[in-house]
């Protein structure tokens, strides 16, 4: 291969399960032609069993498709009638079962129909791939490998990719540089050695903690208490995780160390639990049962109890002082009082972190080639803040040591291995750090390791870092507590724009700093990019004056997985994401103490701060990651370019606590359906719009944002977050050299008019009337109807955008002076529930 281009025009998987179907979905998802082969059916349809699949896709959740409508683009094929279409493919993914039998079977089937160029690899999560290359003709052998995705494999960042002794090393690097930037993973280099690196050290991690909540008699729900968000892991913990993965998928894993790793010195931990393997033949495998380690009872959550062999109320409860400890101490506090605590909960956690630290000491070498690949693994594959290391590192190397060390010696440890001697060596360092900014350690070479140099890399300008590697943000214009604006040394002359408020919420401050920003940008740079040094891209309008101080220089991003369990309360309602969105809101003080006049200047701050973003002499692009609710949607639709990543979460939410969007939300709503207008008349597509404010629809994706009108079809999706200020840069290079000029005015929008108003209004009154929307959610239909119609006026009639502005402020101040969208708002805010009034 050599330095020719490396193209990827099309995809085959095999396998229609849920990895492979999901596998497919997510190609499809980055607009890569792909094909899905299973089994052959009946005579009738030979593609009964694939189209089965691919059915299935709609129902599954979180989506595994970005929309719907993208299944159709999965051409269904299967292993008697369409093996010939292999030599079309450039990549082949097996994923069936982890069956190495059934695996070499097929892959005998399938060697001869594959092109000389095609690369295969296999999704294995945790069999030998030297011993799967076997099976391959020997020619063919430089082009096999494994690339392990972790499910669900359009959410989970991290993909494992795993050479067999014959792997080309050109097709390794150019197959990662297609995976991290077409499909927007993150890659770690894995050795061949059984379930690699993350599945390895996350389940040893699991069964130390079942091991040692059997030890000091301990509820599932007390160590799930424990060992999930307080100790910087997942909700999920320990016994939901397990739930989550599937109680026998977990065995399947558990059986594999126990069979593969004789030699291990925790091998006694490589066992399914009698009560897992009880709840296992008994059906109850966990979420997809609906059943396992808890179950859903009445509407509450009940969990299984050793002592009763039944489930009971769950209720795991944690030692105020052991919280307090954890969610406030430092790291090295936190280890000394685990380590010499008397408190049983201490003790536990203590002996399962230690446990970890021992495990990964000793097989670091083995499993990895440095600490870097060990610790992104486990973060990106199991959802941790911090990986292993990194932990070890922050909690002081050296004291760390000396007490594993009298932990084995007192046969406290599960296993008397001492600690390699790499581990003292650090100890004994100045800096006792294995993550520097050189580079992380690597035992086989006694040294540190720098991160790849795949040209591939250079695109992330400022990649997912780690407990040591220090990251600044470029040079500084101007900063205040609102937002900073700075710039990266180069020659592309870009100005960035960040917020400093929490979850990036606009104030009047913010707005007033974007405007100032803008001025700047228009006397001294050729383009602005609004971006955030970790999502989400902005929840929305604060109305309190913004007072959170600037994050602190080598502020870490939150790792991909972390931030996909964040939002994934956003993305199974629409409803419940309305409610933590006005939650992050923090109206409190502005709206309960009927600070009007203040509401009234924040939304012509907003309308001031839309139109500066629009018609600025230097073209602004938002760079949108995670979500962009409310007042930062409209941010996003008032840039002249979104570039958005796969995983943004997009929506005007405001209908949900009884308001209107009022930044130019509704306005630019207007004029889409203007511009779109059939035969003339907008309301055909205005109806369409009204409909995505009122019902206050959230887009799950960015491709999701363009069907619903809050991304432009013109803008850029990105599917790598860290490659997004990189694309994003280079949009408003590209945009400047063209000789930018914003957009003219528009004076004469032609408006849907009274006859809109009242169409919509008829529908409404049916919905009243059938008690499918309250009184009050009538009347907020019905301001959203006045003003995207623009107000009582004869169809047709032109207007311009401050006429719609002028409607949206005093629609909105209507809203917000009513005691019952007061009462919503407040209710949402202390109860986090939707209230029906």
């Amino acid at each position: 291969m050599n330095n020719q281009r490396f193209i990827i025009r099309k995809v085959a998987v095999l396998g229609a399960g849920v990895m492979g179907a999901q596998i497919a979905a997510h190609l499809v998802n980055a607009n890569i032609e792909t094909l899905l082969f299973e089994l052959p059916g009946d005579e009738k349809n030979p593609n009964a069993n694939v189209l089965k699949a691919i059915e299935k896709l709609d129902k599954q959740k979180p989506a595994p498709l970005s929309v719907k409508s993208k299944a159709r683009s999965i051409r269904p094929a299967n292993y008697e009638q369409d093996l010939g279409l292999l030599k079309e493919c450039d990549l082949v993914i097996e994923a069936i079962a982890e069956r190495m039998d059934w695996k070499r079977d097929l892959y005998t089937k399938v060697a001869p129909h594959l092109s000389e160029q095609t690369i295969f690899a296999s999704n294995t999560s945790g069999l030998s791939i030297n011993q799967l290359a076997e099976a391959f003709p020997e020619k063919l052998r430089h082009r096999f490998c494994g690339v392990h995705f972790f499910n669900p494999p359009r959410y989970m960042y991290l993909v494992e990719l795993i050479p067999c002794q014959s792997s080309d090393a050109s097709v390794l690097d150019h197959l990662e540089a297609f995976l991290v930037t077409y499909l927007g993973k993150g890659i770690v280099r894995a050795k061949d050695t059984p379930n690699f690196i993350s599945n390895r050290i996350g389940v040893f991690s699991l069964l130390a903690t079942m091991h040692h909540a059997k030890e000091f008699g301990f509820g599932f729900d007390e160590v799930d208490a424990l060992t999930g968000t307080l100790i910087g892991r997942p909700k999920s913990a320990t016994f939901r995780t397990a739930d989550v993965v599937g109680l026998d998928t977990l065995a399947h894993v558990v059986n594999t160390m126990r069979d593969a790793l004789p030699n291990d010195p925790w091998h006694r931990y490589f066992e399914v639990p009698n009560w897992m393997q009880g709840l296992i033949d008994s059906g109850a495998l966990g979420e997809k049962a609906k059943r396992g380690v808890y179950q859903k009872i009445n509407g509450e959550i009940h969990v299984f109890d050793l002592a009763t062999q039944g489930y009971r109320l769950s209720e795991g409860k944690v030692d105020e002082d052991i919280k307090h400890l954890l969610k406030f101490s430092g790291p090295v506090e936190k280890f000394t009082v685990l380590r010499t605590a008397e408190k049983q909960q201490a003790r536990f956690l203590w002996a399962v972190f230690r446990d970890l630290f021992h495990y990964c000491a000793v097989q670091l070498e083995d499993i990895a080639d440095n600490t870097r690949d060990l610790d992104l693994a486990v973060r990106w594959g199991f959802g941790w803040n911090q990986g292993p290391f990194e932990i070890w590192q922050a909690a002081g190397w050296k004291q760390i040591v000396e007490w594993v060390e009298q932990d084995i010696a007192s046969v406290k440890s599960m296993s008397s291995t001492p600690l390699p001697q790499w581990v003292y060596k650090i100890a004994q360092s100045s800096m006792q750090s294995v993550h520097t900014p050189q580079g992380s350690y690597a035992p086989a070479f006694d040294q540190l390791q720098p991160r790849s140099r795949l040209p591939v890399y250079r695109r992330q300008l400022f990649p997912d870092r780690l407990v040591g590697e220090a990251t600044e943000y470029g040079k500084t214009i101007f900063e205040n507590n609102a937002v900073r604006m700075w710039h990266l040394d180069d020659a592309d002359q870009v100005a960035i724009l960040s917020f400093n408020t929490k979850m990036h919420t606009i104030g009047i401050e913010v707005m007033q700093s974007i405007q100032e920003a803008i001025t700047e940008a228009e006397k001294n740079w050729r383009a602005l990019v609004i971006w955030q040094t970790e999502p989400p891209f902005s929840a929305g309008a604060n109305l309190q004056k913004a007072t959170e101080k600037s994050k602190p220089s080598g502020y870490r991003p939150a790792p991909p997985s972390v931030f996909q369990q964040f939002f994934k309360k956003f993305i199974k309602t629409t409803q419940k994401t309305i409610l933590k969105a006005a939650r992050e809101l923090d109206m409190a003080d502005a709206l309960m103490a009927s600070k009007l006049n203040e509401v009234s200047r924040m939304v012509r701050q907003f309308h001031q701060t839309s139109l500066a973003l629009r018609y600025s002499m230097i073209p602004t692009i938002a760079a949108v990651d995670g979500l962009a609710l409310g007042g930062g949607c409209e941010f996003v639709m008032h840039c002249d370019r979104a570039v958005a990543t796969m995983e943004s979460y997009i929506g005007l939410v405001e209908a949900g606590v009884g308001l209107l969007p009022a930044g130019g939300g509704c306005k630019e709503f207007a004029l889409k359906a203007a511009r779109n207008a059939v035969d003339g008349d907008p309301f055909p597509r205005l109806k369409n719009y009204f409909q995505t404010i009122a019902m206050a629809e959230l887009a799950k994706s960015a491709e999701q944002a363009k069907e619903l009108g809050y991304l432009r079809h013109s803008d850029t999706i990105v599917m790598n977050r860290f490659e997004l200020l990189h694309v994003a840069k280079a949009q408003a290079s590209a945009m400047a050299e063209t000789g930018y000029r914003p957009p003219l005015r528009v004076r004469e929008i032609p408006v849907a008019g009274n006859t809109g108003i009242a169409t919509i209004q008829a529908q409404l009154v049916n919905l009243f009337e059938g008690q499918f929307i309250s009184e009050h959610d009538y009347l907020i239909g019905k301001k959203i109807a006045y003003v995207m119609c623009g107000g009582d006026l004869t169809p047709g009639s032109l207007v311009d955008e401050e006429w719609f502005l002028e409607l949206e402020h005093a629609a909105f101040m209507e809203l917000i002076a009513t005691e019952k969208t007061q009462q919503r708002i407040e209710h949402t805010l202390k109860t986090g529930k939707p209230l029906r009034n």
